[in-house]
């Protein structure tokens, strides 16, 4: 049994790590691995400080999540290039957690994350995100982004208020009757910052534009003496080294109220790190495993939450980076967190003049690129259906919250799914057959007391009220009925419970019902039914094509004309006598 165990675990949950480096691995490659980390690392150190900043802790925090979750995730993990630390998905849910729970909550709600994603990756739910609609994901990323824009108007303004209000249209409103109270240091720096982004973009792309953004507004600010706030006047100085692993002491009652926060973490984590995966797959070639992947996430979570950490996943961009530059296996993924640390412990003393307004730029612009206008825009064009799904998944995600966006964008996603699904049913009686069976055929038919029907698309609850009224239009008392179902992709249980009623009124009125050309879902489902039923043979025969229900539909007919006849001639008999 431990065999077949571990055979399962080998093929289903094997790290990436593992499988790659089982092929061989050379100096070479390590030093191939090296340099991409490295070049990973300089993009992860800004996005890393200023992430944690967004979600309510400190710098330090940020990179302390890096290191660790990114090391764990590129070990344990099931994808080849996968870079994993903080993300803007998380900075409102941990955020909305600190507020509410303190740090305490948030590393409960690490922990539940962390055993949530880790059974999802043994109960094989990994490829089950494929499931989730395209305008949810693109709608409540928007919303997120919309929030991170909002959360970091302030900083970029150099404001002082504490009164700022969380409601998003009161924020705005605040920002802009505060204008004339901006510190107007911070908001040139801010302004530098995003020349600095625009003008590297367009000119020189092949440099890492935060980690630039950052050195150039630091020597400014420095060399001019700005008044404006750092992470040094506002979180301190930045520690050398990891904080030693502990948990603080958490209570059940704790972990009940975060759970929901934990789910919504849990969600985001497996939903972004595995498009991540899918990403670069589409990019390298690789195939990730979804399963592992999730594992490693999971194991990551509560890694990060020993070390004073925020929840973390695989991060789209630097993962696409760590493939650019070159990586060949997880190892990159491991070294861009050693790479990390010696930055931690080398820099440590000048990261305390970076401006916070510079920081909040490069947050505003993730969450512009968390908006995706190009795909939105793409989406708003096409069906209606997917459109109203967007806006209403992008609105409550930003008014409300995010939990109810994601729930009711999936509501309305399954239900214009099934709108969709009942348009494509199709419903045929021996009228609009006729001219493919041919007027003399069709008449012939008619004559025998033979009646056609033809049913085709997926036969489920969305469309039992259209065929319910559709059977209830057939003549009365026919001898036969042939449905031909060819064309049926699929049937649950609704349909699978309409075609039995459907018999046993047809039993009432001693009517043969012969079902052809029926596929295997549909026909495993319905010979289910009919079990369930006890549905007798009698009532019902199948033919593997139409052709050969119409023989058997007139050799019924022509035997009950038979019989008929005979008890005719029995009984004109007994009269005479």
């Amino acid at each position: 049994m431990l065999k077949k165990i571990w055979k399962i675990l080998k093929a289903d949950y094997t790290p990436k790590s593992i499988e790659i480096l089982r092929k061989g691995y050379s100096l070479s490659l390590f030093r191939r691995d090296c340099i991409s980390g490295l070049t990973v690392s300089i993009v992860s150190l800004p996005l890393a400080m200023a992430l944690a900043i967004a979600s309510g802790l400190t710098p330090a925090q940020g990179l302390y999540t890096a290191i660790v979750a990114g090391f764990v995730i590129a070990l344990t993990g099931g994808s080849r290039f996968q870079i994993g630390g903080p993300t803007g998905a998380f900075a409102i849910v941990v955020l909305d957690v600190l507020q509410n729970y303190g740090y305490n909550g948030l590393v409960a709600a690490m922990i539940l994350t962390g055993f949530l994603l880790i059974i999802a990756g043994f109960l094989k739910l990994g490829s089950y995100i494929k499931y989730i609609p395209y305008p949810v994901i693109i709608g409540f990323t928007a919303g997120i982004g919309l929030i991170l824009i909002t959360s970091q108007v302030k900083e970029f303004l150099g404001l002082t208020r504490d009164d700022i209000p969380n409601d998003f249209i009161q924020r705005w409103y605040t920002y802009v009757v505060s204008i004339p109270q901006a510190n107007w240091a911070a908001a040139f720096i801010g302004v530098l910052s995003l020349t600095l982004y625009v003008g590297i973009k367009k000119f020189t792309p092949k440099i890492p534009v935060y980690l630039a953004i950052l050195v150039i507004t630091t020597v400014v600010t420095c060399v001019f003496e700005l008044p404006v706030e750092t992470i040094g006047s506002k979180y301190g100085n930045l520690p050398k080294m990891l904080p030693v692993p502990s948990f603080p002491t958490l209570s059940l009652d704790l972990f009940r109220l975060v759970f929901p926060s934990a789910l919504t973490v849990a969600f985001l984590a497996a939903v972004e790190s595995l498009l991540s995966a899918k990403v670069v797959d589409s990019m390298s070639g690789d195939m990730h495993n979804s399963n592992a992947e999730l594992i490693g996430e999971g194991l990551a979570n509560i890694a990060a939450a020993a070390f004073l950490g925020l929840p973390a996943t695989g991060a789209i961009a630097r993962t696409a980076t760590n493939y650019k530059a070159n990586a060949y296996s997880p190892v990159s993924g491991m070294m861009q967190s050693v790479f990390l640390l010696i930055f931690m412990f080398c820099l440590s003393p000048l990261v305390k003049y970076i401006p916070l307004s510079s920081l909040a730029l490069i947050l505003i612009m993730i969450g512009w690129n968390m908006l995706n206008l190009d795909k939105m825009y793409g989406l708003i064009k096409l069906l209606p259906g997917d459109r109203y799904t967007l806006l209403v998944t992008v609105i409550l995600t930003v008014v409300v919250n995010l939990s109810a966006a994601i729930a009711v964008g999936f509501i309305m996603s399954a239900v214009i799914f099934m709108h969709r699904m009942s348009k494509e049913i199709e419903l045929a009686n021996m009228e609009t057959m006729v001219p493919d069976v041919g007027v003399e055929v069709a008449q012939e038919l008619r004559d025998k007391g033979i009646v056609v029907v033809r049913v085709a698309g997926p036969l489920f609850f969305g469309v039992v009220t259209q065929i319910s009224e559709f059977f209830r239009q057939l003549e009365n008392k026919p001898n036969v009925v042939i449905i031909r179902m060819g064309h049926v992709s699929m049937i649950d249980a609704s349909g699978a419970n309409l075609i039995v009623e459907f018999i046993g009124k047809m039993h009432k009125t001693q009517t043969k019902v012969i079902i052809s050309n029926i596929k295997t879902q549909p026909k495993r489902v319905l010979h289910q039914a009919f079990a369930n039923a006890h549905v007798r043979l009698s009532d019902i025969s199948t033919a593997s094509n139409y052709d050969n229900a119409v023989k058997m539909a007139k050799r019924y007919v022509n035997r009950k004309i038979k019989e008929k006849a005979v008890k005719e001639a029995a009984a004109a008999a007994d009269a005479a006598v």
